[in-house]
């Protein structure tokens, strides 16, 4: 029999659609179905659809959470099982706090369906309490999403604004925290323009969310255990990232590393990441209360080196930890720098990166007359420099400079790196290799 409580853990949904190009469940491999599934098996004949990465948030005013929630549950109970999603009140969350944040998980259809609902529910409500004020849509993002929302001089949003016939504002920058690094976009106009916007933006944002995923997918990829869901960038960073359910409590930091069973653990490494001088209080924060912060998120050690002179334009900051520390903690550094208005409002964040390699392996890095360091230019648009010339320092170790904006440098990093163990493995490797053979060839009397 099933449950009331079901609806709220449904993940996939049926694509109707799709029934006649699915194969029955449980066939073999290599064999066709023996013929059309059975009426009433409710999962047989039927592609399921994923729900989005990207889940809806919004913030709703605390006074209608009791509507939305229903008697013993049944109203959410009824949305959830409506529009195949699975919704998440988060009631506990900032105690006292007039709106508390809903987190939808469905399909991008399944997402607005919600939305109106809970919409259709507060109007409602509002009316019934004889409350005048507009209610407006609150939807919840994350700020490395909210630019490209925007748009250039605005004219996304305006767009959006235009063809919907809403009026959208954006909280300030100002707002964002290390603990909270989501904007509210505010939609004003009536339920059902409300509900065109919610499709428009979340559009954008999903977007927005797959060109970064598919810009690390290499990263992904090459560094073993790298979670790209904990790394704080992404939506849902409080939870660890696009998880099905988001809790509260601290950052991702927090909770950083899901542990990767069967996987090899990824060693330490040290990045010099140079800043602007000007922005060192900046990162440093009130009694370093920042700096404390983002370490404890990262998982990594950030120092910030004394400056060389007085007039120094410069500093640099030391970040030591595993790929996935050093990928959080620079993601920051770069944010809080463009937050602080350190670069102009078009201009992208650049900075130079040096990362230390075995000077056996420098060459693989620049390849065959340059043509290795020249394909990662031309592919990330970061400017890498291995200086010929350089003295190898006592751990027999030189410098590579890395300028580029965040996801190039970290791009290239995670290449060096990459190569780099592998080429110490391979060494250390045929060098014990060479020893055991040595060990055991037999001696000639």
């Amino acid at each position: 029999m099933i449950k009331n409580n079901y609806a709220l853990k449904v993940s996939y949904i049926p694509d109707e659609t799709a029934a006649a190009d699915a194969p029955a469940v449980g066939g073999r491999r290599g064999f066709n179905p023996r013929g059309p599934p059975r009426q009433g098996s409710p999962n047989l004949g039927a592609r399921p659809k994923l729900q989005s990465d990207v889940p809806l948030r919004m913030l709703v005013p605390t006074q209608f959470v009791g509507a939305i929630i229903g008697k013993e549950g049944a109203t959410i109970r009824n949305i959830t099982k409506q529009t195949h999603s699975k919704i998440d009140i988060h009631r506990k969350e900032n105690a006292g706090a007039a709106e508390k944040p809903i987190t939808v998980h469905s399909t991008p259809e399944g997402c607005s369906s919600a939305c109106r609902n809970i919409m259709e529910i507060m109007q409602k409500e509002a009316v019934d309490t004889k409350i005048t004020e507009e209610i407006p849509l609150k939807i919840l993002a994350h700020n490395n999403f909210v630019g490209r929302l925007i748009g250039k001089e605005g004219r996304n949003l305006k767009k959006i604004e235009q063809d919907t016939d809403t009026k959208i504002t954006i909280s300030p920058l100002q707002d964002l925290t290390l603990y909270n690094p989501e904007r509210t976009i505010t939609v004003k106009g009536t339920l059902e323009a409300c509900g065109k916007a919610e499709e428009e933006i979340m559009k954008k944002i999903r977007e927005s969310y797959e060109n970064d995923v598919a810009a690390m997918h290499l990263q992904s990829n090459l560094i073993p255990g790298l979670n790209l869901n904990a790394l704080g960038i992404f939506p849902g960073a409080a939870s660890g990232g696009m998880s099905p359910s988001v809790v509260s409590g601290p950052p991702a930091g927090a909770q950083a590393g899901y542990q990767s069973f069967g996987q090899p653990q990824v060693e330490s490494e040290t990045v010099h990441l140079f800043i602007p001088a000007l922005a060192v209080g900046a990162i440093i924060g009130k009694q370093g209360q920042h700096i404390k912060q983002l370490s404890r998120f990262a998982g990594a050690s950030i120092k910030i080196a004394p400056a060389d002179g007085i007039d120094t334009k410069q500093r640099m900051v030391i970040i030591t930890g595993p790929p996935e520390a050093q990928f959080k903690a620079q993601g920051r550094i770069f944010g809080k720098l463009k937050e602080e208005n350190f670069f102009g409002p078009k201009e992208e964040v650049k900075l130079e990166a040096h990362i230390k390699v075995p000077s056996f392996a420098a060459g693989r890095v620049i390849g065959k007359g340059g043509k290795t360091v020249n394909e990662l230019q031309n592919l990330t648009s970061a400017e890498v420099v291995v200086p010929r010339d350089q003295t190898p320092d006592e751990n027999d170790q030189v410098v590579v400079k890395i300028t580029g904006h965040f996801y190039a440098s970290q791009v290239i990093e995670l290449l060096d790196i990459l190569e780099l163990q592998k080429r110490a493995k391979f060494w250390a490797s045929g060098l014990a290799t060479d020893r055991r053979k040595k060990r055991k060839a037999p001696q000639c009397r």
